[in-house]
């Protein structure tokens, strides 16, 4: 039995009654082709079931068809805590349509970010998301010196993004304090993120501002968005105020640690101390008691990020190439006590 021939791209033009060029821009994504041609070669692609050369294709356009979502952490957090797995889940939607593939880069020591910095910056990806960066950090820098598209999901410190998506996390964490306070809360603490993070030092800023407003002050602990830090960070706020009747963590698995805390230390929640965390992950649901957190759109934050990096990518202008998102409270026992739970 005899195979058929693999269709050309000529044979696709032929079909469609166009030149060759106008299919390879079609192939191409290319926005200077008219929506009659687009549809005739797009028939024509269907009816002879023709595949393009992917090597061939990135001899000539120098695309790859493959970007890299780059995320500074241990494997252990990117496959445990929800916000990674939320972001992941909305830049693969972002991306389903645009032929695209995903290539998931986790770096942790310097070995290992210098070599992937390597590979980034060498022209084996068309663009690059970036996500959990710390200041200091020179790959944003690099790969924009290189001439690699890039979105960054929240800014480090010091850094001033070409393209950025985020949640509004000040105003996220000054409603959190402002709820804390309208149920009657008055010595309220924080288990903040690193301050060398723009999420971290915004959530800090948020809790000081609801704070100020109220004429209150409060212990700051810090952490690193974890529950060992969420543990150690609850520790550390009771040994400086004994009395402290909440606390905010600026994440929710800063949150849980913080309630296995005070729940081994006899503390009532909400009763002798209301909890809120940051992040309103499906767990924060289910813990006990539920957990009142802030709700940021973590999959909406991955689906403007790829959304971003495509625009990039094509060379696109792009009105607004720095997207801030808002959150809202949603309120459950943790802080509420009996009371009905709801978003505020």
């Amino acid at each position: 039995m005899t195979s058929r021939p693999r269709p050309t791209l000529e044979a696709v033009a032929a079909l469609a009654g166009v030149g060759r060029g106008t299919v390879s821009r079609v192939i191409n994504g290319s926005p200077k082709v008219s929506s009659e041609a687009r549809e005739a070669v797009l028939r024509a692609i269907d009816e002879l079931g023709y595949v393009p050369n992917r090597a061939a294709r990135t001899l000539v356009t120098r695309r790859t068809d493959t970007v890299a979502l780059f995320v500074s952490e241990s494997e252990e957090r990117v496959f445990g805590e929800p916000y990674f797995a939320g972001i992941i889940r909305g830049i693969s939607t972002g991306l389903g349509d645009t032929g695209l593939q995903l290539l998931l880069v986790v770096a942790q020591s310097e070995d290992e970010h210098a070599r992937f910095e390597r590979y980034l910056t060498g022209q084996h990806v068309d663009g690059v998301l970036l996500i959990s960066l710390h200041e200091g950090d020179p790959l944003p820098r690099h790969l924009e010196e290189s001439g690699v598209p890039t979105v960054l999901g929240g800014a480090p410190t010091g850094v001033v993004p070409v393209a950025c998506v985020d949640a509004d996390n000040r105003g996220g964490s000054r409603t959190a304090v402002e709820h804390l306070i309208a149920v009657g809360r008055r010595r309220i603490g924080t288990i903040t993120g690193p301050q060398d993070m723009g999420v971290g030092v915004d959530r800090l800023e948020g809790y000081r501002d609801a704070l100020s407003a109220a004429g209150l002050t409060g212990p700051v602990a810090y952490g690193d968005f974890s529950e060992e830090s969420g543990e150690r960070g609850m520790r550390e706020l009771l040994a400086r105020e004994p009395r402290l009747d909440a606390v905010f963590a600026a994440s929710d698995p800063m949150a849980f640690g913080a309630m296995r805390v005070l729940k081994q230390l006899g503390r009532r929640i909400p009763d002798d101390v209301a909890l809120v965390g940051f992040d309103d992950s499906s767990t924060a649901r289910h813990s006990d008691p539920p957990l009142t957190s802030v709700h940021q759109p973590l999959e909406a934050m991955g689906r403007e990020m790829a959304r971003l990096l495509v625009a990039r990518i094509r060379g696109e202008e792009i009105e607004q190439p720095v997207v801030i998102l808002d959150t809202h409270l949603v309120a459950r026992e943790s802080s509420l006590g009996g009371a009905k739970s709801g978003a505020h």
